[in-house]
């Protein structure tokens, strides 16, 4: 529990992303990621992924008054202007009912741009899942957190690693009684490869679809401490359901 409430800590103080950063990954290739959002609040605070041309989805416990922030898309370099990028102001968020920020069950909410994205090379919405994954998929984080297990440094480029689904046996192994239906595990029991702080509502891509969003975990890139993520095959019928209600 008190791993859940640094990493819950650490993912909402923004400057210091949360739970993931990429820990033992490389630089993405520049806009291979185009669904990648980054949420700012003068600085990014976690990550997002667009999943049409007007919604974002990210984790919960990265809630900031969306008057208060913006949406960035088609970013590679966080700091420097490289004429790809839109700049979104967000008109609505809704998380989940059910959200718990102790225990980050339902660790999930859906954002409403202020207006369409225009969708090209740079931009693009990655695919909600059409079914579950399985353990032993291959799947692509991406983020901008931090890239070291044992200190802080947030990358400029926008980091990838690529990791494995865990199956739910080794999940709840790896954290006793703090997995529900809607997380899933993803990574090496023997660590090393890793979200981390300031990853944080980033996406977990598996075979062309948004299966995770990087939720928690205990420290980054640890054995035995794989990273916890938001099973968004779990929550389709609440996405549909914000989705048809708001659009």
């Amino acid at each position: 529990m008190i791993g859940l409430i640094v990493f819950m800590i650490l993912g909402a103080a923004a400057a210091a992303p949360m739970d993931d950063k990429i820990v033992g990954g490389y630089e993405c290739p520049a806009h291979s990621q185009p669904w990648q959002a980054s949420l700012n609040i003068g600085y990014h605070f976690c990550g997002g992924s667009l999943i049409n041309d007007q919604w974002i989805a990210s984790a919960a416990h990265c809630w900031q008054n969306p008057y208060s922030q913006i949406v960035i898309l088609g970013d590679h370099h966080i700091w420097n202007h490289e004429g790809t990028e839109q700049f979104m102001s967000v008109d609505a968020i809704y998380w989940h009912e059910s959200y718990d920020y102790q225990t980050l069950d339902y660790d999930i909410m859906l954002m409403k741009l202020a207006h369409p994205v225009t969708v090209n090379q740079y931009v693009k919405p990655i695919a909600l899942p059409k079914a579950c994954p399985t353990a032993g998929d291959m799947c692509t984080v991406s983020g901008w957190g931090n890239i070291y297990s044992d200190e802080v440094f947030n990358p400029f480029q926008l980091q990838c690693v690529e990791v494995p689904i865990l199956s739910d046996k080794d999940c709840e192994n790896s954290y006793p009684g703090s997995i529900t239906d809607r997380m899933v595990c993803a990574g090496y029991l023997e660590g090393g490869k890793d979200a981390c702080q300031g990853d944080s509502g980033g996406p977990l891509v598996c075979n062309a679809e948004l299966q995770g969003i990087v939720s928690w975990g205990w420290g980054c890139a640890e054995p035995d401490r794989p990273g916890v993520y938001t099973k968004v095959c779990s929550l389709m019928s609440w996405i549909n359901d914000i989705l048809s209600r708001y659009s």
